[in-house]
């Protein structure tokens, strides 16, 4: 008892190392009980966005969800094929690093596959209507009939030329097919002094073999279809690669276009070593007329200064007159790490919920110039009117667009494509030898992999 009206007494040191010592336990016992009671951490990694609508899009949703979701959004590589070995990294070693993935959907079904990410069919269906979305971005997610991811954006392969350029030459319109672009590339090129008349992807990754497949399409030819036996049925199309019809005299038709264009200089000798940034960073020099991209590019010319004067956005060329524009499907869907906790898998279907809401399907593609994948926001009068390459990807999206194989193993099929085409750009190899190694290197993976 403390003396009345005197002062209190110190405490000897061992009274004040057990008073420490308690507190300092207390402390950490209260800490974990609100970690344990508190916001769930989930890690969302995706492509680089040179916009923030991405950081903005997951600040927006932790301010909404404060105190029982965090996300930490990690920003991975700008291209797919070091995206992908990132992943297969972390995923392959049972890491719960990742929570949510997007994923480009060539990665579908090696993903499913390997059981890396969970079965959202259930999830999918109580939650979304499957008609609200794309079938084609839609069917990107699926494997084996069973959902397993959903659609975020989609892409597809589009042409954008120098609008004023083309008019002070004569021209006021964009060509309808390849030869067409090199006459015009060749005319608008003397006429300005502009360096190249076409540049695209010609490297030796995905997205030569992307720019390889369009040619081939464009020309009549294909790569390879798929089917799959389910209970008997067999039901074309749908999920597994099956047969490899790149031999074809229209797929060597296709690559010698490409070819072409390389021996006649309306494109570099150095597309052949060009990927997204290298044909971009021509056409935004003034170096090019012609460029074959993606619809985020819209973005970014307007970004750069550029005016709805000065450039336009059209499908890919045919091969012929009256032939068909091809453009290859991308895009990157929303996967959920099979290895993640409960938890953790909850709140990242949740931000797949809101990533795919409307508001942020149109915020994204406001933004960012990235084509949504609800159907009703191709009828959205505003939205078009802000983002004109809507109205373009709607068309493409509806009569022009061709898959890349669906397979488990389609890194390796993509590998052999890409070497192919960028052989034949340096003029190694023909269109027709090409095809007919890609036909021998196709069937031997086929073969391999059943």
């Amino acid at each position: 008892m403390r003396p009345s009206g005197g002062a209190p007494r110190a405490a000897s040191p061992a009274v004040w190392l057990v008073a420490v010592l308690a507190f300092a336990t207390t402390s950490m016992l209260v800490a974990s009980l609100q970690a344990e009671g508190g916001a769930t951490e989930i890690v969302f990694a995706s492509g680089s966005d040179d916009t923030g609508t991405v950081q903005r899009l997951v600040d927006a949703f932790n301010e909404s969800n404060r105190g029982a979701i965090h996300v930490t959004w990690r920003e991975m590589g700008p291209e797919s094929d070091a995206h992908r070995r990132q992943l297969v990294k972390e995923l392959s070693s049972g890491s719960g690093g990742v929570d949510l993935i997007a994923s480009d959907v060539i990665w579908t079904a090696e993903f499913a596959k390997k059981r890396w990410v969970e079965d959202l069919s259930r999830r999918f269906y109580d939650a979304y209507d499957r008609d609200s979305f794309l079938a084609p971005a839609l069917g990107s997610a699926t494997y084996r009939l069973r959902i397993r991811g959903v659609p975020w954006y989609t892409d597809a392969g589009l042409l954008f030329y120098r609008k004023d350029k083309l008019a002070q030459s004569g021209f006021a319109a964009p060509p309808k097919t390849w030869e067409e672009l090199a006459r015009m590339a060749g005319k608008v090129m003397k006429d300005t002094g502009t360096r190249y008349g076409f540049v695209f992807q010609g490297a030796e990754y995905e997205g030569g073999a992307v720019n390889a497949a369009e040619f081939i399409w464009s020309a009549g030819g294909d790569l390879m279809t798929g089917r799959l036996t389910v209970t008997g049925a067999v039901l074309p199309g749908v999920t597994e690669t099956d047969s490899v019809l790149v031999g074809s005299e229209a797929a060597a038709r296709g690559l010698d276009i490409a070819r072409k264009l390389v021996a006649e200089k309306v494109s570099p000798a150095a597309v052949a070593s060009f990927r997204e940034r290298e044909a971009l960073e021509a056409f935004v020099a003034g170096d090019a007329i012609f460029l074959r991209s993606w619809p985020y590019v819209y973005g970014v010319l307007r970004r750069a200064g550029f005016t709805a004067d000065q450039f336009g956005v059209a499908p890919l060329p045919a091969a012929a007159a009256g032939g068909r524009s091809a453009s290859c499907l991308g895009g990157w869907n929303l996967m959920i790490n099979a290895s993640s906790s409960k938890s953790e898998r909850d709140a990242a279907w949740k931000l797949i919920r809101y990533l795919t809401a409307p508001a942020q399907q149109k915020r994204q593609a406001r933004e960012a110039g990235l084509l949504p994948i609800l159907r009703e926001l191709y009828d959205d009068p505003n939205l078009v009117k802000e983002v004109p390459v809507i109205g373009l990807g709607k068309q493409v999206l509806t009569s022009q667009l061709h898959a890349r194989p669906i397979s488990p193993f389609y890194s390796e099929i993509s590998a052999k494509i890409a070497r192919a085409f960028n052989q034949t750009l340096k003029g190694k190899l023909t269109g027709a030898e090409a095809a007919q190694i890609l036909d021998k290197d196709l069937r031997a993976i086929v073969r391999r992999n059943r």
